[in-house]
């Protein structure tokens, strides 16, 4: 039970509360990363030292990425390497409670459906969002869900995982169904096509751009494929930490942009800064089609930079020194723009 004393009241983290999912839990736990603005291998070496749980880089990795959940005293030892008030560790730890539920329970329910489909022979099952056509794409690019036997329906275990493991890969189904967007009765006004690049846990990107020192506020948009769920990044300018890309809610296929404020205290006075985004999470990978750099000098918002990013612009690559660290793709996509 919480003490009644206001400290320990305030220091709570009342949006625990409402955890119910692993997806949310991992969400939460890669915000907590990004405020901790330390390396995953300082991260290790602080919990050696508290002398508690281990903590891998590797299991840190797939935790923040949401590909494993946790177990509850990796999940500790990971929040207090953070530096996370010990006051705030039951919140957290009811949460974890809660999601291993609810996993037990859909697990309990897969099993049945399993019992259910091999008893009485049902038609294979297909996720209600997986378009007519598509799904054989979907199943190429989703690992577990691919080779079903030629000439004869899939075996039960594959039917339940295109019913229930799809869930769990529905934002890598929606990046790959983006290429059947034009055709499906979607509106054709509004797109535009163009190129870029995207990287994977383990990842970044970097570039330099210029402004006028004189600005008092940078502001600084990115061109994504909003198909592409729950895309989390931090943002650092020249070392320091800057912002988070937060992931957006309601992710759709669609070109989208997305805008942070860089803190006045790392810009003021340059001319250049050196903007990093490193990997934090994603249903896939976090893409980037272009940077925006718009700044407000004498009370009035200009244009300062723009960074080109793909394939088809090396010049904008090479004048911004743009570089990529674990690159999982580069091409071109023809969307629509979404408001």
């Amino acid at each position: 039970m919480m003490s009644g004393d206001p400290q320990a009241r305030a220091a709570r983290r009342p949006e625990l509360d409402s955890v119910t999912s692993g997806d949310e839990l991992a969400r939460l736990l890669a915000e907590q990363y990004a405020r901790a603005d330390a390396s995953l291998r300082e991260l290790e070496l602080r919990a050696s030292r508290a002398g508690g749980a281990r903590l891998p880089r590797a299991t840190c990795s797939d935790m923040l990425a949401g590909r494993r959940f946790p177990k509850k005293a990796v999940m500790v030892a990971f929040l207090r390497a953070c530096r996370v008030p010990e006051e705030q560790i039951p919140d957290w730890e009811r949460a974890w409670e809660r999601v291993k539920i609810a996993q037990m329970s859909a697990a309990q329910a897969a099993r049945m459906r399993l019992a259910e489909a091999d008893r009485d022979g049902a038609a294979p099952l297909r996720h209600s969002g997986e378009p007519e056509g598509g799904g054989a794409a979907a199943r190429r690019n989703t690992g577990p869900l691919t080779g079903a036997p030629a000439g004869g329906r899939r075996p039960a275990w594959r039917r339940i995982a295109a019913s229930v493991g799809l869930a769990a890969v529905a934002g890598v189904a929606a990046a790959i169904a983006y290429s059947t967007l034009i055709g499906t009765g979607a509106p054709h006004h509004h797109t535009l096509i163009d190129d870029g690049r995207a990287f994977g846990g383990g990842g970044s990107s970097r570039f330099t751009v210029t402004v006028d020192p004189a600005h008092t506020e940078i502001r600084l948009t990115r061109r994504l494929d909003a198909a592409v769920a729950r895309q989390t990044a931090t943002v650092t300018v020249d070392g320091s930490l800057a912002a988070v890309w937060q992931p957006l809610h309601g992710e759709s296929q669609g070109w989208k942009e997305q805008s942070v404020v860089l803190p006045a205290a790392l810009t003021a006075g340059r001319s250049r800064l050196t903007i990093t985004n490193t990997f934090v999470s994603s249903a896939l990978d976090f893409n980037e089609f272009a940077y925006f750099v718009d700044q407000k000098v004498g009370g009035a918002w200009s244009r300062a930079d723009t960074v080109d990013i793909g394939p088809n612009h090396p010049d904008s690559e090479a004048a911004h020194r743009y570089r990529i660290a674990n690159q999982t793709w580069y091409g071109t996509r023809h969307l629509r723009h979404l408001k």
